[in-house]
């Protein structure tokens, strides 16, 4: 291979890492132990995984020609093998490597696994779907990465990436303590229920900014080409499924949050039950859908959901579903607090968070009448600035993270 071989790839790069800015990273960013020799890092398209990658590289690297970034979907690939790459790469000096959409290329665990094995100081950096399995029974990455999941921005990311305020992420534990005091502090600063509505329609996703008009209509094209394009990267699956997928998905969303009849959906797909719950996990970890389980969730486990909504509020949105208010409280407040805890449905409430809190979600005039008599029980209610007691405002719950 010659130098000129790679100028595609590395064009491609340099123009990405040109346009890639530094003035607001999503909270991941600092989380990540960047010194490990294998890191992967997983989420939802148009979460901001591959501008994550830039950054890193942007603030880490005094010559940009140190380390390489690439994309794996790139059609050079058609034409040159991975391992052709890395090879010209290591021996001209490269020990640092960044993947991009690395669940696109054919084998890539296992593709992975060698080049980690083959080249003892070489130290690679992928991005894959949120659908990503990887099966330690076949190929044990896990004791070699350190592997991360990026959900969808906060609120508390929206109003420092739109520039109105930059806050600290709470604990769960000292907002429901002192969140009054919290309240107040921000409310002084800035009319805080108007972000809040604004973030609800376009604040989840950083691409909402240079979309702008187009901006649903393209996070449900992103959505639809999670199913055409990752879902059989992912997982073998036939054109068959791939339709089924997209009806389930039309089903669930004209119908959050959905209470679902296993055997009714699978009859409206003409699917097998099992089958039905599998497209529905696989929604799931693709980040479109969330499923309210009463046991604690899992993906080798898979149980009937109690009810199915959307991933977030911008996807209601997107979907042109019947913004219920009832519905876009309940999304949000999951969305946000299953990112820093377990979310589970109890008896009695709308959520028990962490097996311990119980939480009723609702507008101005809800009571505690249906949680009275439980013990750390809350109500979250929207559309108030600050709460009293048990009572706390819908949108502190988006500081979490």
């Amino acid at each position: 291979m010659e130098s000129a071989d790679i100028l595609p790839l590395i064009n491609a790069y340099h123009r990405r890492l040109a346009s890639t800015t530094l003035l607001f990273k999503r909270y991941l960013f600092n989380t990540i132990n960047w010194n490990v020799r294998l890191i992967g890092i997983m989420g939802a398209r148009g979460a901001g995984k591959t501008t994550l990658l830039l950054q890193h590289i942007k603030e880490t690297f005094k010559n940009p020609d140190d380390t390489l970034w690439v994309s794996l979907d790139n059609l050079w690939f058609q034409n040159h093998s991975l391992l052709e790459l890395v090879d010209y790469l290591y021996a001209h000096g490269m020990t640092t490597i960044f993947f991009d959409e690395v669940h696109k290329y054919p084998n890539w665990i296992q593709f992975i696994k060698n080049l980690y094995d083959s080249y003892p100081d070489l130290n690679i950096v992928y991005t894959g779907s949120s659908m990503l399995e990887i099966d330690n029974s076949k190929t044990d990455l896990s004791r070699r990465q350190s592997l991360y999941m990026l959900p969808v921005m906060s609120f508390r990311e929206y109003l420092a990436y739109i520039g109105v305020l930059h806050l600290q992420p709470l604990k769960l534990e000292d907002l429901l303590k002192n969140h009054v005091s919290i309240a107040m502090d921000i409310v002084q600063k800035t009319k805080i229920l108007k972000h809040f509505h604004d973030y609800l329609e376009h604040g989840c996703y950083p691409f909402f900014k240079e979309a702008g008009t187009d901006y649903l209509m393209r996070l449900a094209a992103t959505a639809q080409l999670v199913i055409d394009t990752d879902m059989p990267a992912v997982e073998k699956v036939t054109y068959a499924t791939l339709e089924k997928t997209k009806k389930l998905l039309g089903i669930i969303a004209q119908s959050v949050p959905l209470v679902p009849n296993i055997s009714k959906l699978g009859s409206a797909l003409e699917s097998t039950r099992d089958s039905t719950i599998r497209m529905i996990y696989t929604l799931d970890k693709a980040q479109i859908l969330m499923l309210l389980t009463r046991e604690l969730k899992s993906y080798k486990h898979l149980v009937a959901p109690e009810k199915i909504y959307l991933n977030n509020t911008n996807l209601m949105a997107a979907f042109s579903t019947p913004v219920n208010e009832g519905n876009m409280r309940e999304t949000f407040f999951m969305n946000q607090v299953q990112q820093v805890g377990t979310v589970q449905m109890p008896k009695n409430g709308d959520f028990l968070v962490n097996g311990k809190y119980l939480f009723e979600v609702g507008g101005p005039y809800k009571t505690f009448e249906q949680i009275k008599d439980e013990p750390d029980s809350y109500l979250v209610i929207d559309n108030i600035e600050m709460g009293t007691g048990n009572r706390i405002p819908l949108w502190l719950f988006g500081l979490l993270y």
